[in-house]
């Protein structure tokens, strides 16, 4: 099998002619020690730090970053000028309740997301081949113009769908220009195929924005004939983060920039395989590099080496630890139901409420419902999904 074509650009970013494991952790250490060191030079935010480490494992004993001192310290945190700066990204993370954060960029910062960007858009378009770009579009070096520039580099050509549009313009858009390959959230597109009929042209799929549900999956995959290509990325890590290789087993780390833990509830590493939060030091990024940074977001380690025989590491699927309901596992389940395009939920007076677009009934929604939220009213309503309807979520999904 082949490698993934992510360790073809490291190599290429680092001028390699192969990539070991070895070579790449003496990459990260060094990249490491280089922003300790500045940081203790500059006085900034991690002042307090060692100036050096002695190896990668020495990483656990350092404080975690949390999103509120992220919030709350950009001054200290930012290595570079305002005008050095080519992208601020400000809000908090869509469909969480986490603190309104400041993520800044260089322009190398944003070259080296597009090159990466580029790496996993290939296991799954190439030259000559439309690819859908269902993501926001706004404005030079937003994530949909990003991502455009990546599909182009490619020598494919992009069509950008954006996100709000309705069915019909979604739908009239595919149909028109013949993409093979969409990029974009998962539960937006399951719906955009089921009222559509079909996948028309799309062949292949690289989901990310959001989680993607066991049930979600299952349905993409079975409506695209394929496997479907997850990707992670976060304001924090510039965008991207892993992504999939054609093995289809987990997501490769973009290890040459990106440090990634995983630890549990109390802090600590986990043994790969088992299940924690993930952590990550960016120390690459040229404009707000992290150190530590706890994420919110649960994954493991895939401990086994990948069939393509890269090197770098593979994180499993992500998800949020919500609460009770979970919006997840509600995606999961209901999204089985072959004729829901699409719902919103709430929590409201003691019940959790569902408004439903499809050709499913009230009665099967409550009934999948109430069987994951024991000790929960349900009340569903559903209505049929008409070409003017735009879907409620234009970031992750979440009850409100």
């Amino acid at each position: 099998m082949r490698r993934t074509r992510l360790e073809d650009w490291i190599c290429e970013v680092e001028g390699l002619g192969s990539l070991d494991r070895e070579t790449l952790d003496a990459i990260r250490l060094r990249r490491l020690n280089g922003l300790l060191a500045c940081e203790k030079a500059r006085g900034g935010f991690y002042r307090g730090l060692p100036e050096r480490l002695g190896s990668l494992e020495e990483l656990r004993g350092l404080p975690f970053t949390t999103p509120e001192q992220l919030a709350g310290n950009v001054p200290g945190l930012l290595l570079i000028s305002q005008a050095e700066v080519s992208r601020v990204i400000t809000g908090a993370t869509s469909g969480t309740t986490g603190p309104a954060k400041r993520i800044f960029y260089t322009e190398r910062d944003i070259e080296h997301t597009v090159g990466f960007f580029a790496a996993g858009i290939s296991e799954l378009a190439a030259a000559g081949e439309a690819v859908c770009v269902a993501m926001p579009f706004s404005g030079p070096n937003g994530l949909g113009e990003l991502i455009c520039r990546a599909v182009e580099r490619l020598g494919a050509r992009p069509v950008k769908l954006g996100v709000g549009g309705s069915l019909g313009e979604q739908a009239e858009l595919l149909e028109r220009e013949r993409p093979e390959a969409y990029i974009g959230m998962p539960v937006p597109l399951l719906g955009l195929l089921r009222w559509m009929g079909g996948p028309g042209s799309l062949r292949r799929a690289l989901v990310s924005g959001d989680a993607c549900p066991e049930g979600v999956v299952a349905e993409l995959e079975a409506l695209l004939g394929t496997r479907l290509f997850p990707h992670y990325g976060s304001r924090e890590m510039c965008l991207g983060g892993a992504v999939t290789c054609p093995a289809h087993e987990g997501m490769h780390l973009r290890e040459n920039h990106v440090i990634a833990e995983i630890v549990d509830e109390a802090g600590e590493p986990v043994p790969d395989g088992e299940w924690g939060e993930l952590v990550i030091t960016t120390a690459d990024m040229q404009a707000l590099p992290l150190i530590r940074y706890r994420t919110g977001d649960y994954t493991r380690f895939l401990p086994e080496p990948c069939p393509c025989g890269g090197v770098t590491r593979r994180l499993d699927r992500l998800s949020r630890r919500g609460g009770f309901p979970d919006i997840e596992a509600l995606d999961s389940e209901l999204f089985r139901l072959p004729g829901l395009v699409d719902y919103t939920a709430r929590l409201e007076d003691g019940a959790l409420r569902l408004e439903a677009v499809g050709a499913v009934t009230a009665q099967e929604l409550e009934a999948r419902a109430a069987a994951l939220c024991p000790g929960l009213r349900v009340e569903a309503r559903a209505v049929p999904a008409g070409a003017d309807y735009r879907p409620g979520s234009r970031g992750k999904r979440c009850i409100a």
